[in-house]
């Protein structure tokens, strides 16, 4: 049987935002939390329209999520995220760099050279 799409019932700002959190959890600033398959990220500041995530650029208008305290009470909620400091540190669970959002490629956008 297949796996249920987005079982949790997030909603599109949840997802996007959950998207961005995994994406930052890739990159070489993310700082593992030991053997607990846990990271903890601390997102830099957007500039202009965008900003850069690993090696894709994300457009604000798809961040929304980022800054919204709900969204991360929402996502701290449903055991994906520990915030540590709103809004730009806090720590993916497990469950949060697993769960399968499925946004990847329309938010993260990356060069194709």
């Amino acid at each position: 049987m297949p796996t249920k799409t987005n079982p949790l019932k997030l909603n599109s700002l949840q997802l996007r935002a959950l998207t961005i959190m995994q994406a930052y959890a890739e990159t070489p600033n993310a700082a593992p939390e030991g053997d607990s398959g846990e990271v903890t990220i601390n997102m830099p500041p957007p500039h202009g329209d965008h900003f850069h995530v690993g090696h894709a650029v994300v457009m604000l208008k798809d961040a929304t999520g980022l800054v919204n305290e709900g969204v991360w009470a929402a996502l701290q909620r449903k055991g994906l995220i520990r915030p540590l400091m709103f809004p730009t540190v806090c720590t993916l669970t497990a469950l949060g760099l697993a769960y399968d959002t499925g946004l990847g490629g329309a938010i993260l956008h990356r060069a194709h050279h």
